[in-house]
């Protein structure tokens, strides 16, 4: 019998969510959750940002320029045709070869599969599963988490026009302010 050789997961890399407005994301995640910061991109199109939940585990959002998206609030579990605050789920692993080697058996199975992409301090390929969830599969090349944020390591912060949450961060250590929040009005029903 042959053995089936597994990938090597090393937990959630990131989860990646929408949001129109990445100042009061960082100011909630960092400040009220107390997820720290620990890196962001941005483009002209878009700005992203990772914030950590323990070492190599981060919830990161899209900031999309020009695009609005719709915002509203639903109980976890319920179903809604609005939920597009869901982006992709991207998983961990330890290193390049860790990324190639499941690359090459996505495509054994005929999956498709992106090339690897470099983003700088993280590496990743893209895949669907057959529901159409977008899925990412990464690798830290430089690891932002577990360790003091250096807001001003341009490999690890690069928006060349960050919020006003980072800015105060950079300037301040902390923020000055950060947004309360509501219950959605639904009731939470329990699935079980």
């Amino acid at each position: 019998m042959t053995e089936i050789v597994r990938p090597f997961w090393r937990g959630i890399n990131h989860l990646a969510l929408i949001t129109n407005d990445m100042d009061a994301t960082t100011r909630f995640w960092h400040g009220v959750l107390g997820a720290r910061l620990v890196a962001h991109l941005g483009t002209e199109s878009f700005r992203h940002y990772f914030f950590e939940f323990g070492d190599e585990q981060t919830v990161a959002f899209f900031e999309y320029q020009g695009v609005a998206v719709e915002r509203f609030q639903v109980p976890a579990g319920v179903p809604d045709r609005r939920k597009t605050q869901f982006d992709h789920l991207s998983f961990n692993l330890p290193d390049e070869h860790a990324l190639e080697e499941l690359r090459a058996r996505l495509k054994s199975h005929g999956c498709e599969v992106t090339d690897v992409v470099d983003h700088g301090f993280v590496r990743s390929i893209y895949f669907n599963d057959p529901n159409g969830i977008a899925l990412e599969a990464s690798w830290w090349v430089v690891d932002p988490t577990g360790r003091i944020a250096d807001y001003g390591d341009p490999t690890l912060f690069s928006d060349p026009n960050p919020v006003p949450a980072v800015r105060e961060l950079v300037r301040d250590g902390v923020l000055t302010s950060v947004p309360q929040t509501t219950l959605s009005s639904d009731e939470i029903v329990d699935p079980a």
